[in-house]
């Protein structure tokens, strides 16, 4: 049997058990969607719905997840759930993400090796500058 560094051990049973179950939990598309969604502003599970053209439940179903994990909250207004971003870590998340893919998947539809980055980046370079005012 291997004998494992304490640091390893604390890796693989703390923060990969962790990363595990947050990147998890966000490795939906509606559960992205829904984020995105809130992250405009606080809704009911209906206001979603109609938002993202999915059914009830499925936004209900969905959202267990996202609450137990805390990137979204859930407030009583009167008989009401009314559901909001934890713009504390999710704020800072989505503009990491953003940073990420504008440098490292410019197109959009898949992360770009070096190659494909750089001749990317030469053919930007090559545009002509338009500054308007």
């Amino acid at each position: 049997m291997k004998h494992l560094s304490y640091e390893l051990m604390y890796m693989k049973h703390g923060l990969t058990e962790s990363c595990y179950l947050f990147f998890g939990t966000l490795a939906n598309p509606t559960r992205l969607a829904i984020l995105e969604t809130l992250d405009e502003g606080p809704k009911s599970v209906g206001d979603i719905a109609r938002r993202l053209k999915q059914e009830q439940s499925m936004i209900s179903h969905n959202l267990k997840p996202l609450l137990r994990c805390r990137f979204v909250f859930e407030e009583r207004n009167k008989k009401q759930r009314i559901y909001s971003l934890n713009g504390e870590t999710m704020k800072p998340l989505f503009k990491t993400l953003m940073f990420h893919s504008e440098k490292y998947c410019p197109t959009g539809s898949k992360c770009s090796s070096e190659s494909e980055l750089k001749e990317h980046r030469r053919k930007e370079a090559s545009r002509p500058l338009r500054v308007t005012h």
